[in-house]
Parts: structure tokens; C-alpha cells; sequence
């Protein structure tokens, strides 16, 4: 860290440079003597980053930030206090704290928190923010988080951590043990510490080998904030061995949606051409694979690979709901219908529509193309097969 980023002028400066083009900021060079333009930058772009992500971070003053993929890789405040209220207790030990979001938000449910960041730097900076933030609660640690552990022999109500992707692997399929600190590979040390372990990883996780991979898993918790899965939570109990829980959440700014099934858990499923509604899963529901499961809310499925629903009767459904206006085949001769031109009458074409596909040969951006319609408005059009494998559109309008 470097202290004099905290001067009244510097955070004047900062502040007033945050709309601005920060290549033009590195051209000028730095104002002060003592900070380098690159580091004024870097505070700058990081800041910029928590308005909405962070916002009580943004708005509070003297916030000292590390550098912009910290801010990138740590939780938002929205699924930081989701997990927060997952677990409660008297003591609680984040192993690979970061920038210390989640342990902010844990603070607030235990009594004693330990805040454990093995970069000196980013444990210093999260030290100073707890200060600027009132937080008097939280003990931080430059220490690797397991080692810390072994070392105290501490015993706590529960372990938390967020084992980071080995940037080696950038965009390709992992595993838990392709993480640090490696969770799998340490369970019977971690489960000397505390009977209860709570796991985040990436939502590009696979959730049943991840399952495999740990042991005594009680729940799995698939978090998505406006319809974009964000997180897996995996909530392990020492000696767990009843059925596995899976619960979805998708957290939005008027409700959330909650929808939760036994994981493997064998569901008869309807299937029936469409009726009056239409609905379409939210993300964490799809991300959770339970297209069957969702059946029970009183739905019928249109076909085994759509993962679109429906029924006669409007029911509370964790996804989007529609009114389906119009069903065609889709052929040449019925396409016409969707592509506005001059020999067609205005009432039957759409020249605006979002569109969607589900189990469906072509593309969104191949269907605009062959249709010419414009992306927006109130019409929803899903390009899907139904359970007579034919190639229908649903012409829809939202409830």
C-alpha cells in the first residue's frame, strides 16, 4: 500500500477522474510526486468498478483498492449477503479471504471473524477498508488459510472459502482440485476445525462432479443475480448422509425467484403440445439441471430437450412467463407471417421481437438474418421442437 493514495487530494483527484478516459490520465502523467500515474490509474479503474458491485465500498470514503481483476474476482455485496445468511454462529474463518467482501457480510453474523489472505498486500488493504468501514470484528491474516489453521488448532463453528482457478487452465473445464487452495485434497484437515464447510466456486463448475469430488455435502446453492448464474455454493456437515438438497436463487431488483429439488431425485414428467402459458426456467434452474424437477409447480414440458413449459392455467413459476398469442409451423410458407415486407399486411408481420431458441437447428443471429426482424420490443418469439419433434415458433407477450 501506498499512503499517500489516501491524501484528501489524491482521493479529490480520483474522485473527479472517474468518468474520464484514463489512457488520456497516463498520457499527463501524475500531479503528485510520490504516486506514480500508473497507480492513480489503477485506483481509479478498480473504484470504478465497485459503483454498483460494491456500492457500500464506493461510498465510503478513503476506500484504498487493490488492482481491478481483485475487484473482478471477488463476490458482489448482493450474493455476499446472500451467503451470509447461510450460516450463523460464533466464529467463522474465511481461508482465502481476498479483498474481504464476504467476510464484510459475515461480520455481521458472527461474533469473531478471521479474514485469512496469503498476498501480504491485499490482507494490508483489507485491513484498512474493515477500519473505514467500522468493522471491528474481523482479525486479518497474512497467512495461507490451511496453514493458519494447522498452526492454532482452532476450533471454529465454521470454514469458509474460495478456492481460486489456476490461470493456467483460463477457459477450460476444472475441477475442485484444479483450484488453491485444493478443498478436496484437504477435507480431513479442514473437517478437524469445524463440523460445517461452506465451498464457492465458479458457475462453471460442474455441480455433480464437484459433488463427487466432496464429501458429507448437505446442500448446493446455484446463485444468479438478474437472470446471470454467478456462483455455486456447497454446504458440507461433517458425517452428512441423507439426500443431497439443491437450491436455486435468482435474485433480482423486484423478487427473487427460489425453487430448490433433491438432487437425482426421479420426477415424472408431463409432456403436451402448448396450451395458454408459456415458461421459461430461469438460469440457476438450468445451471442446477432440474428441467424435470421444475414439472412439479404444475407445468407440462414441451419436449424432453426443450426445457420450455406450459400450461392452461397462470401459476408462480422461477423464470419468465408468457401468454402465447399465436403458434406456426415453421416453414416458408408460414415464415412469411414474421418477415415484415410491403407484400404482406402490416398486421401480420413483426418487424420487432426478441427472440430465443430452445432445441432448435438455427441460430438467433441466423433467424434474424433469413427474417429481418430487429431486436427489441414487446413480442417474444421462441424458435423451439415439440413433443411431436416439429419446428414451431411461439408468438408471445409477457405477463
Amino acid at each position: 500500500m501506498n499512503p499517500s493514495i489516501l491524501h484528501t487530494e489524491v482521493q479529490d483527484f480520483i474522485n473527479e477522474n472517474l468518468d474520464k478516459d484514463t489512457s488520456d490520465l497516463l498520457f499527463k502523467g501524475s500531479p503528485f510526486d510520490d504516486i506514480p500515474i500508473q497507480a492513480m490509474v489503477e485506483q481509479i479503474e478498480s473504484k470504478k468498478r465497485t459503483k454498483k458491485k460494491l456500492s457500500t465500498w464506493f461510498s465510503t470514503k478513503n476506500i484504498y483498492y487493490p488492482n481491478k481483476l481483485n475487484i473482478e474476482q471477488t463476490s458482489s455485496e448482493i450474493t455476499a449477503k446472500y451467503k451470509s445468511n447461510l450460516i450463523s454462529g460464533k466464529t467463522v474463518i474465511d481461508l482465502s479471504g481476498g479483498f474481504g467482501v464476504d467476510t464484510y457480510y459475515f461480520s455481521k453474523r458472527f461474533k469473531y471473524v478471521s479474514h485469512c489472505e496469503i498476498n501480504a498486500e491485499l490482507s494490508q488493504i483489507a485491513k484498512h477498508n474493515y477500519k473505514q468501514l467500522q468493522v471491528d470484528n474481523i482479525k486479518t491474516i497474512d497467512q495461507d488459510g490451511i496453514e493458519y489453521l494447522k498452526s492454532k488448532k482452532e476450533h471454529f463453528d465454521w470454514i469458509y472459502v474460495d478456492p481460486s482457478r489456476r490461470n493456467e487452465l483460463k477457459g477450460k473445464v476444472f475441477l475442485l482440485e484444479d483450484c488453491l487452495p485444493n478443498v478436496p485434497e484437504n477435507l480431513d484437515t479442514l473437517f478437524k476445525y469445524s463440523n460445517n464447510i461452506l465451498v464457492k466456486a465458479s458457475p462453471m463448475l460442474d455441480i455433480t462432479s464437484a459433488i463427487n469430488e466432496l464429501r458429507f455435502v448437505k446442500e448446493v446453492h446455484i446463485v444468479a443475480v438478474e437472470n446471470e448464474a454467478k456462483e455455486l455454493l456447497f454446504i458440507l456437515k461433517k458425517s452428512f448422509d441423507k439426500a443431497i438438497l439443491i437450491k436455486t436463487v435468482n435474485l433480482n431488483r423486484n423478487e427473487n425467484q427460489y425453487f430448490e429439488a433433491q438432487f437425482k431425485n426421479s420426477t415424472k414428467v408431463e409432456f403436451s403440445l402448448p396450451k395458454t402459458y408459456l415458461y421459461e426456467p430461469n438460469t440457476a434452474i438450468l445451471k442446477a439441471g432440474l428441467f424435470d424437477d421444475i414439472t412439479a409447480l404444475g407445468t407440462t414440458k414441451l419436449h424432453q430437450n426443450s426445457h420450455l413449459y406450459t400450461s392452461d392455467q397462470l401459476i408462480d413459476f422461477p423464470g419468465r412467463r408468457f401468454i402465447i398469442k399465436d403458434i406456426i409451423s415453421y416453414n416458408k410458407k408460414q415464415l412469411k407471417k414474421l418477415i415484415p415486407s410491403q407484400k404482406v399486411h402490416p398486421n401480420d408481420t413483426v418487424g420487432q421481437a426478441n427472440i430465443t431458441t430452445r432445441n432448435f437447428p438455427e441460430t438467433v443471429a441466423q433467424i434474424r438474418k433469413k427474417t429481418g426482424i430487429k431486436d427489441g420490443g414487446n413480442l417474444y418469439l421462441f424458435f423451439t421442437t415439440n413433443l411431436d419433434n416439429k419446428h414451431i415458433v411461439l408468438i408471445c407477450e409477457k405477463v
